[in-house]
């Protein structure tokens, strides 16, 4: 590998649900976020993984509105320089004891390590930042350190 780049993973579901318990669910500015993380690095590609919020057939007022948001939101950051978004899928899964919903994210772990790993293994990246909580990601993380890529 001859360039030092950098390629930025976020699990926006994560990142969402840490922020909003840890910080109080502050504004985040994307492209400053990027260019944070990667100091003096050159930015491959920042990758930004969520699904967008589960409808019901038909979807209710409220699903549609945050429906409607969460789309807004992925074209804005389509728009920024050198973002990709990557959508997964939202599936209920019934509710807990207190009746509250159960949601969860498919295909959004898959999708951030087969990302991981084609970069690596084409070495069009010598660093990764990878914001995710899941150990799912950990076989990704392991040939992404072996094809010699600085996992941050």
């Amino acid at each position: 590998m001859n360039t030092t780049r950098i390629a930025i993973f976020i699990d926006g579901g994560y990142l969402d649900v840490t922020n909003r318990e840890e910080c109080g669910a502050v504004k985040i500015d994307y492209a400053k976020l990027a260019n944070k993380l990667a100091g003096n690095i050159e930015i491959l590609r920042t990758y930004y993984y969520n699904c967008l919020p589960y409808q019901q057939t038909p979807p209710t007022k409220e699903e549609a509105l945050r429906l409607s948001q969460a789309q807004k939101f992925h074209a804005v950051l389509r728009s920024l320089p050198r973002f990709e978004v990557r959508e997964g899928l939202l599936v209920y899964r019934g509710s807990d004891k207190k009746g509250k919903p159960i949601y969860i994210q498919k295909g959004i772990d898959i999708q951030i390590g087969v990302d991981l790993v084609l970069l690596s293994a084409k070495q069009q990246i010598s660093h990764a930042v990878l914001i995710a909580g899941d150990s799912d990601l950990i076989p990704a993380l392991i040939i992404a350190k072996n094809e010699g890529v600085l996992v941050h």
